[in-house]
């Protein structure tokens, strides 16, 4: 593809339009490309995504050129400045892979002249959420082979972690739990009961004051949008979940880690 020459005023653009969210999850709904239609296609695309979280997708789906625009150790994308060759990176995707909540992807396609089809992907580590997504993005690239595979490994491993937890709970109880609305995920990995969900704002002491009458014992927190210490007077610990994936965008070890970390919490080593 022709790469156009980039603006000026395009990238400042851009830096501006970088979301406040880049450590939270998506509970929209809305999932097309920007064109309204979900073409397939031959071949093993090139792929251009915004975070490591689009990119574990792409990957589970069969995408093997896979670009990361905002490195996994940026937690909040005002902070990174978009370089040249990210732009340029743009310039010759076939598919750009972004979230909702994530707008200033498309400024980074109408920057770079890029000719890239863009693609909403629901950012949500739910298991039903994430085989649906993969399943879609495997129809776009034409990797459906590549995306079976890769979901028949993820179900065995998450049913092994979803059995460990259950057999960690104590006293053979399912914990109560509270938890900042995009860690719920975790929460269901562990077979815990939700008795509350607090976030991404701030929690007001009203809120504090409800959850806290819950009783729980964990409360699951949201390592990329942490507002300190929720619950700190209840007794209930509280759990860091991290729900975007390192640079090898595998997303299996974010389960894994998630697990551990709620074992250890439930007092199982």
């Amino acid at each position: 593809m022709a790469r156009t020459r980039v603006r000026i005023p395009a990238v400042l653009a851009l830096s501006a339009a970088l979301f406040l969210t880049a450590g939270c999850g998506n509970d929209d709904a809305s999932s097309t490309s920007a064109e309204g239609q979900d073409q397939p296609r031959t071949g093993k695309p090139s792929v251009v995504v915004t975070t490591t979280w689009e990119g574990a997708f792409a990957k589970a789906a069969g995408a093997e050129d896979i670009k990361v625009i905002v490195p996994q150790s940026v937690h909040h994308a005002p902070d990174y400045d978009p370089k040249p060759s990210d732009l340029a990176a743009v310039a010759k995707a076939d598919f750009v892979l972004y979230a909702p909540f994530e707008p200033y992807a498309a400024k980074i396609k109408e920057a770079a002249g890029s000719e890239a089809k863009l693609v909403e992907v629901e950012l949500d580590n739910d298991p039903a959420k994430v085989s649906a997504e993969v399943g879609r993005l495997a129809g776009l690239f034409g990797t459906a082979d590549a995306a079976a595979q890769w979901k028949t490994g993820f179900d065995a491993e998450y049913t092994k972690l979803n059995k460990d937890l259950q057999a960690a709970w104590p006293g053979g109880r399912s914990p109560s739990v509270v938890t900042q609305v995009f860690t719920a995920w975790s929460a269901k990995l562990a077979g815990a009961t939700t008795v509350g969900t607090y976030g991404p704002e701030a929690v007001t002491p009203a809120q504090l004051a409800e959850l806290a009458a819950k009783k729980p014992s964990l409360v699951l927190d949201n390592a990329h949008m942490s507002t300190g210490a929720v619950l700190p007077d209840s007794g209930a610990k509280q759990v860091k979940i991290v729900n975007y994936p390192g640079d090898d965008l595998d997303l299996l070890p974010v389960y894994r880690n998630a697990a551990a970390e709620l074992k250890k919490a439930m007092g199982t080593p």
